[in-house]
This record gives structure tokens, C-alpha cells and sequence, in this order.
């Protein structure tokens, strides 16, 4: 399994990660979706997730992608 952090602007409540995860869940493959709200991280979990489209996705809901890390998970 693949996991995919990315750091978000402008996200500031719970509705503002409801709203990501709802995005996000929706990209062929995510398994998992963590959104830490007051450090700013959004953290994607599957096997062989589009990095651009969770991107497109997290835009899509009306928020910042500002730098994105790929890791591998055991």
C-alpha cells in the first residue's frame, strides 16, 4: 500500500475535512483518507493512486494544495 501526504491551505474546521474526504474518496483506488486539520496534512492511502488527481480532487473542494510527498506503507 501506497500513502500520499499532501499539505493543505485554507482548510480551518470539520466541514472543511468532511468536504476533502468526500473529494478524495471518490479517486480510484484511495482506500483511506486522513485529513489532520490543524497541521494542515491530508493523507491518502492505496494502491496506485493518481498523486494528480487526488490533487484535482482536493481543489476540487475548494482548498490549496501546496506540496505533496509520496511514501511507501508495509
Amino acid at each position: 500500500m501506497a500513502e500520499q501526504i499532501h499539505t493543505v491551505s485554507g482548510m480551518s474546521c470539520g466541514h472543511c475535512a468532511a468536504s476533502i474526504t468526500e473529494e478524495v474518496l471518490e479517486v480510484p483506488d484511495v482506500t483511506d483518507v486522513d485529513v489532520d486539520v490543524p497541521a494542515s496534512l491530508v493523507t491518502v492511502r492505496g494502491e496506485s493512486v493518481d498523486a494528480d488527481a487526488v490533487r484535482a480532487a482536493i481543489v476540487e473542494a475548494g482548498y490549496e494544495v501546496t506540496e505533496s510527498m509520496r511514501t511507501a506503507v508495509a
